[in-house]
């Protein structure tokens, strides 16, 4: 099993000192990864299901942020949880990703991407929320395509990106594309891991058997079932037996948040985790 942690600025804040001493205790204690959310706009009334989001949450941009953490630590890999893919133009984002592959020394590959649950939001950012799925469907095609594109161009002529004769370096490290996967607690988003994703990292309040039934789907769709990897979120109090029984349920990465925001305190739920799955 392996281990993830996550940041989200909303909760411990934007200060860049804060995030550079989590993630390099995330580092020294032994987490594989590092992951940060995404929310492009908010606005008053905004909601996700029964939880509501005010809108001056501090929601900083995890691209720009992983590049920071790149910089300040050495080995920990690089993961967005999730970042909303029908909000970002493939072209503009292949490049942005490939460079932070590139500057962290190939630790940008834990790329996870949903569609969001907001239509405001995505009014905000020009997309028609009915098509949010297709478009993400393109991107990732489109992702992959300019990634593993050499001198000579790709082109590409679909419902909502076109170009001809495009080029996009630099390319990813050792790869010919970075892996890709696909969060969401829906059927739909199964179906979109097993078909286009590397992974399937499930999010929301589900059952179970409906569990179950979604990461059977994702698996049985996938390209590579064997090499597919499937992600949970955890909490820092995870048992052993806890981890066993995601690891019978096909679980292969496990994301956990701390439960504070105080330096000492985060560090020491942290080491106290390390210890008990010897992580470091």
């Amino acid at each position: 099993m392996k281990f993830g942690i996550s940041y989200s600025t909303p909760f411990f804040g934007t200060d860049p000192e804060t995030l550079a001493g989590f993630a390099r205790d995330a580092e020294e204690c032994g987490f594989e990864s590092l992951y940060l959310p995404e929310h492009v706009a908010l606005y008053p009334g905004a909601r996700i299901g029964p939880m509501a989001l005010p809108p001056s949450l501090p929601y900083a941009d995890p691209v720009e942020c992983l590049t920071f953490v790149a910089a300040v630590t050495s080995r920990i890999l690089l993961g967005t949880g999730v970042l909303l893919l029908p909000y970002h133009h493939p072209v503009v984002l292949a490049k942005r990703l490939a460079t932070v592959d590139v500057l962290s020394g190939g630790r940008m590959r834990l790329l996870t991407v949903g569609v969001g649950a907001l239509p405001g939001e995505a009014r905000a950012a020009g997309v028609d929320f009915a098509t949010r799925g297709r478009r993400a469907d393109e991107a990732i095609d489109v992702l992959r395509l300019l990634w593993a594109g050499g001198e000579e161009g790709v082109s590409h002529d679909g419902e909502f990106f076109t170009f001809e004769g495009v080029c996009s370096f630099p390319k990813p490290v050792g790869v010919r594309t970075l892996p890709i996967h696909v969060g969401g607690s829906s059927t739909a988003a199964a179906r979109r891991a097993g078909r286009r994703g590397d992974g399937f990292f499930p999010g929301g309040a589900l059952t179970v058997d409906e569990r179950r039934r979604q990461f059977e789907l994702a698996r049985a769709t996938a390209r590579d079932p064997e090499s597919f990897q499937y992600t949970r979120w955890g909490s820092l109090d995870l048992s052993t037996e806890d981890v066993d029984e995601l690891a019978r349920q096909g679980v292969t990465r496990v994301v956990v948040t701390p439960g504070t925001a105080e330096a000492g305190r985060r560090r020491e739920e942290l080491a106290a985790f390390a210890e008990r799955f010897g992580l470091s």
